[in-house]
Parts: C-alpha cells; structure tokens; sequence
C-alpha cells in the first residue's frame, strides 16, 4: 500500500525537485534529519495526490501514525524514520498535523476565492515545512524568523501554483484566485492566452515579493547556513526567472531553473 511506502521510494518519487540541491548544503549532522522531514511532506502529498484508495481514510490512519511518532511506536517506516528527530529537536506536532489538514481540504476544495482564502490554505500546505526546518535549526521561538519563513514558503508553494497549472487541471483543482482571474479576464485555463499570461506575470510578482523574506532569513541566520537556508529563495526566484524566459507557457513543459543554474546558486553559497 502506498501507505506504508518505505523511505527510498519516497525519494525516488521526488528525484527530479529541486529540495535536494538545498539540503545538501546544510550541515552533515542535520542532514539526515532535514531530509526526514522532507519525506514525511512527500508522504503526506502522495497520499493526498496519488493515493488510489479512499484518501481521507489514508490521511486519518496517517493521523493516528503522527499521534504515535510523538507518543508511542510508528509501524509506518516514513514515521519510524523521521520519529529520532522529533524527538532529538522536541519539534511540535502542529506542523505534521497541518501538512495532513492541507490534503484533507484538497480533497473538498477545487478553488479559491481571494488570496487571503489561498493564503490561509498555504498556512496549512507549505508554512509547516518551513517551521520544522527551523525546529531543526533550534530557532522556532524567533517570531522575525518564523514569519520569514512563512512569507518564503508561501513564495514557493505558489511559484509551484504557477508552474503546475495544467497538472492541478488535472487534479480537478485550480490555485489561481477567482477574483485575480477576473480581473485580469481569464476565462481558460487549459490553453495559452494573452490574459492568461498577465495574470501569471501578476502572481509571479506576488511571489517574489514574498521570496525576498529569504534575504532576512539568510540575514538573521547569519554564515553559510543562513545562506543554505536562503538558497530556497532564491531557487524559487530563479523558477520565476524561468517562466518569465518561457513567456509564460506552462502548457509546453514545465518550466524551471535548470539543474545547472540551481548547481550555480549551491556553489556560491559554498564560497561565499
């Protein structure tokens, strides 16, 4: 069952993001603890996404999976894998939770009002990993930076948004607010058009704006962690970078920073 996936195939499903480039910037001892937590967010979409049995039920049984991480002994092996370092950084429970409350909403919310309502989903489907990354960095209890990181990964969750807008046609869900497609007189979303194209330019707007809240994390962190941290902005500014030099066609691949430039950004973070 896809529920009880074992560490290596969650990893192998998300080969080709861009997250491993970042981690392996952190740290050696902290490295296998970032990644664990990676995986459960893995998890946790898998079963939200791809799950081919009933999902809800799939995201409660993953429930009662989390309750044991911190109380008692997970059967799951993503869980017994990322179980040590619940414990070894005292990380709160709320961020796993909120990852699994963001699959339950998608699977009874195709759409969005306004911002504020994607934004509010955000808080559910993207801040969490944020927040357990700084968990791992003992520095949860800075309001400026978990505010920070907030603002970052809600930056990225949308530049996600905007690459994948035909994968989550698919899906049954769209993540670009009704009210921005009317202003901007989007009427289609399964095809190229000018007004299409504005409303992207708008929200990768949106996204950079956010994203550079990774100039304060890296800042505020300070030496080359900071800057490993901040390397998850600027992978998101330069996927924006990429969809501007696509022209704004999602429908052709999906653009993205090339492994190269991504190679380019780790690198400067190493000499700098």
């Amino acid at each position: 069952m896809l529920a009880a996936m074992e560490v290596q195939e969650v990893v192998a499903r998300a080969a080709g993001e861009n997250f491993p480039v970042g981690s392996i910037l952190f740290p050696r001892a902290l490295r296998p603890h970032v990644r664990a937590l990676y995986c459960y967010a893995r998890l946790v979409d898998e079963l939200g996404d791809a799950h081919e049995g009933d999902r809800l039920d799939a995201l409660d049984e993953l429930e009662v999976q989390v309750g044991l991480t911190f109380d008692g002994e997970p059967s799951w092996p993503v869980l017994r894998n990322v179980q040590p370092t619940v414990r070894e950084f005292d990380l709160p429970r709320e961020p796993f939770l909120r990852l699994i409350e963001a699959n339950r909403i998608d699977q009874h919310v195709a759409e969005y009002e306004t911002w504020g309502d994607l934004k509010h989903y955000c808080v559910h489907s993207a801040d969490p990993c944020g927040r357990l990354v700084l968990g791992v960095l003992r520095r949860l209890d800075d309001a400026e930076l978990v505010a920070a990181s907030d603002s970052v990964c809600t930056g990225l969750q949308l530049v996600n948004f905007l690459q994948d807008v035909p994968r989550d046609l698919e899906l049954g869900r769209i993540y670009l607010p009704a009210e921005d497609r009317r202003r901007f007189g989007v009427s289609a979303l399964d095809r190229p058009s000018d007004e299409l194209r504005a409303l992207l330019r708008f929200e990768a707007d949106r996204a950079a704006t956010l994203l550079r809240a990774g100039d304060l994390l890296r800042a505020r962190i300070g030496g080359r962690l900071g800057r490993a941290v901040g390397l998850f902005a600027r992978g998101g500014l330069a996927a924006l970078e990429a969809l501007e030099s696509a022209g704004w066609d999602v429908f052709t691949q999906r653009p993205k920073p090339s492994r190269a430039r991504l190679a380019r950004e780790a690198a400067l973070v190493l000499v700098r």
